[in-house]
């Protein structure tokens, strides 16, 4: 059972079932371009010829060899039924059709020139190989699986251009191979490539299993989180993990609803078809879709551990295998197979070339030999006159003798002599081959890169950095700017900033996000998708959540509650946020130079706190800020505590002034005074001076301008600025909102009843404080404008 059933061949990475079946399908002429025969009729010339066991146990081996979900590079071609991801069986034999796949070709290539060695069949009247030449590292890309008697193997697919070049880097180095490291062949070969995609957790069992042999690997299905209408959720499960049943994943899930384990589940389907894998879970309205994709993972296959044992035969005897030591032994195979059939092909070059020699003797002396074969009373006697007269051998003087008389042409004369030339030349390639171990092995690696070329296939299964129960989602999502819309009420999602084009300004816009006739639209800012979004509520607490974790929706979608996402005191609503970039709290955790929280209220109060204070996190948020009876929290700029900070109100005044006036302060500090307010004035927007930038003001009625910050003068803290818009506030409304802009940036304006505009700032007028600025956007008679938002499409 361990050597001649259920273990594979380190050389060629085949079980003798395999190998048998790929060879009977390579006598029949079963190519990849001829037409299919009946698996019946291969099964029975396996059986009958080499493999004296059941006929099911033949088919099945078959089948798997056809089923792309099971074999990363198939090696048979499969016309009908031969199972599912879903576990059903393979038709009967009698019905399906088979042949062999380009890939499998390459296995047996070469088999012809004695490239390896022969052995009785079972009743010793056939011949079959005991390896095959195995031009394709088949062990290592198509895996294999066994159990034998107190042994296992459990060897995972690979992805073939990586193992291709792992090869041909330890072909590069084979005088110094003892100095290759696991290391090394990881930067080509970083972990399986299963067939059905998935997520391998981590690095550090794939590094086990490839130092020694023995790995555990986590294995995770890739799903998406989709919204559907109603403010309702779905997760859509696209890949599973390697040699999960999807049939029975499907009814484990369906158990687990019936049993209340997991109640939030509304509706489960099975949406896959030809074009792919597709697992439909609907939840019910208000169910938190990462909190049941948690549950899902913890109690179903959605989540599953591979167990490496990289056991195969070596000489015949079962050894545990390191990667090298596979890569290595592959290597020593094939170039023993080079070799041999390079000698093969020397053989067969030099009979040639002993015969044309003789050929040439022949024409040269033409009608002499003419003469004599005339003359001669039989050919036997020819054939010795011929020997004796030219000091020909008795095979050069048969092939005289058998010599058609159309070769006597004198371009076949020619053909011939051109023969014998490149068959000379061939002789001496071949002769300076096997002289040359290093040529070997650059016979190997040219072949090796074609096979790469020929098949190799984008990596289908993603490794995440770390190995947790809870992986990291950000290495799965793509950095790319996003928008993040609030509503009065507490709604919130995130749409990617391609979903709103650039538009003229004046417009109207359009649709930005869908409210109910109580609520309205709070506010937007940008981000980037891996930001830390900080939300800072009325009550002058902070909470912290990825901007990923905000549901992506569709641009018109009202999105989800922000309770589902942070835990929100009774009555507490969101008035602030900023998103902050890994680098900036990977630095500020490391002491390596602080970043700033600056916060402004609404009745002009300012403070700066360490980003440091923030870094831990607690479900109940921190205080950010002690807040006046009265106040609110208004707005929130990050800096780097150098340069200056701008404050504006809703009036129409500016007051720049340096950050260092405001000292850094304890989370619980309520700040200094930031802008002295005339009566019935508020804070509306706080932000950091730059001096390539412009000040970009825009009103409740939609006017807006910008204005080069050069008209803004330095002014002391707790003063009352200057004058950045016209005093006909009636006329345009009060300010709405206030940001430092470039002129090669786009802005987001955004109005309480939805309606979004993006304007690249170039367009908005540049104008002096005291003028009123243009219309930006077409208000309806009932709406205002929000809130704005600076896009910076570079990274943070």
């Amino acid at each position: 059972v361990i050597v001649a059933r259920a273990l594979p061949d380190v050389r060629d990475g085949l079980k003798p079932v395999q190998r048998r079946i790929l060879y009977v399908m390579h006598e029949m002429g079963l190519r990849s371009n001829a037409p299919y025969k009946k698996s019946a009729r291969i099964v029975g010339e396996v059986l009958g010829k080499f493999h004296p066991h059941g006929d099911m146990a033949v088919y099945e081996a078959l089948a798997r060899m056809a089923q792309d979900f099971t074999m990363r590079y198939p090696l048979v071609e499969g016309q009908g039924n031969f199972g599912s991801v879903d576990g059903d069986p393979p038709a009967a034999m009698r019905y399906t059709e088979a042949r062999l796949t380009a890939m499998a070709e390459e296995l047996l290539a070469d088999l012809e020139k004695e490239t390896v060695e022969w052995v009785d069949n079972f009743d010793g009247t056939l011949r079959e190989p005991v390896v095959l030449p195995g031009k394709a590292p088949q062990l290592l890309i198509n895996g294999a699986s066994g159990i034998a008697v107190g042994m296992a193997t459990n060897i995972p697919p690979h992805n073939l251009a990586e193992v291709c070049d792992a090869l041909v880097y330890l072909i590069d180095r084979w005088e110094e191979r003892d100095e290759v490291t696991i290391e090394d062949l990881m930067r080509f070969i970083p972990g399986p490539d299963f067939p059905t995609g998935g997520l391998i957790l981590g690095q550090e069992g794939i590094r086990a299993a490839y130092a020694t042999g023995h790995g555990r690997l986590v294995v995770r299905a890739v799903t998406r989180i989709e919204e559907l209408k109603g403010g309702r959720w779905r997760i859509v499960v696209t890949e599973l993990p390697y040699q999960v049943n999807k049939a029975a994943l499907i009814e484990r899930i369906a158990e687990l609803v019936r049993e209340g384990r997991i109640d939030d589940i509304a509706d489960l389907r099975d949406e896959s078809d030809r074009h792919g894998l597709s697992i439909v879970i609907e939840l019910k309205r208000g169910a938190r879709p990462q909190t049941v994709l948690n549950q899902l993972l913890k109690f179903t296959p959605l989540q599953t551990t591979f167990g490496v044992q990289m056991l195969a035969l070596v000489d015949g005897q079962p050894r545990v295998l390191s990667l090298k030591r596979i890569l290595q032994l592959f290597v020593e195979h094939r170039i023993q197979v080079v070799t041999r059939r390079t000698q093969y092909d020397l053989e067969k070059a030099k009979a040639r070339a002993h015969i044309l020699e003789g050929l040439r003797i022949a024409l040269q002396f033409l009608d002499e030999v003419i003469a004599l074969i005339r003359n001669a009373p039989d050919a036997e006697t020819a054939k010795v006159q011929l020997m004796g007269r030219f000091g020909l051998t008795e095979i050069q003087a048969q092939a005289i003798l058998d010599m058609p008389l159309r070769r006597l042409a004198a371009l076949e004369r020619q053909r011939l002599e051109e023969e014998y030339q490149g068959l000379t030349a061939r002789i001496t390639d071949l002769e300076a081959l096997l002289a040359d171990p290093r040529k070997i092995l650059g016979v190997i690696r040219e072949e090796l890169q074609s096979l790469k070329d020929k098949y190799a296939d984008p990596r289908r299964t993603h490794i995440l950095p770390e190995a947790t129960a809870e992986f990291a989602v950000e290495d799965l999502i793509p950095d790319e700017p996003a928008l993040v819309l609030l509503s009065h009420r507490g709604y919130v999602k995130r749409v990617p900033v391609t979903a709103y084009r650039p538009q003229g300004r004046g417009g109207r816009g359009v649709t930005g996000m869908t409210t109910d006739e109580d609520d309205a639209v709070a506010g937007v800012f940008a981000c980037r998708t891996l930001d830390y979004l900080f939300f800072f509520t009325d009550q002058g607490r902070a909470y912290r959540i990825r901007a990923y974790e905000v549901p992506d929706a569709d641009r018109a979608a009202r999105g989800l509650p922000i309770v589902n996402l942070i835990n929100l005191m009774e009555g507490e609503r969101i008035t602030a946020a900023v998103a902050v970039s890994p680098a900036w709290i990977e630095e500020a955790g490391g002491n390596g130079g602080d970043r700033y929280l600056v916060m402004a209220t609404r009745q002009g109060k300012i403070k700066r706190v360490p980003l440091s204070e923030f870094l831990t996190t607690r479900s109940a948020g921190l205080v950010a800020i002690g807040l006046e009876e009265g106040d609110v929290l208004q707005d929130v700029c990050l800096s780097d505590g150098a340069g200056d900070l701008l404050l504006v109100t809703a009036q129409g005044q500016a007051l720049r002034f340096e950050e260092a006036e405001v000292r850094p302060m304890g989370r619980t500090a309520a700040g200094v005074r930031g802008i002295r307010l005339e009566e019935g004035d508020f804070v509306v927007a706080l932000d950091r001076f730059d001096p390539e930038g412009e000040l970009l003001v825009v009103t409740a009625r939609g006017f807006g301008k910008r204005t080069p910050l050069s008209q803004y003068p330095q002014k002391g803290r707790a003063t009352g600025g200057v004058r950045t818009i016209a005093d006909r506030l009636e006329e345009i409304g009060e300010i709405a909102a206030a940001r430092v802009v470039r002129p090669e940036e786009d802005v987001v304006l955004l109005t309480a009843n939805g309606m979004a505009i993006r304007i690249p700032v170039a367009e908005i007028p540049q104008a002096g404080r005291s003028a009123r600025g243009s219309r930006l956007i077409a208000l309806g008679e009932s709406d205002r404008l929000a809130s704005l938002a600076r896009i910076r499409l570079e990274a943070s």
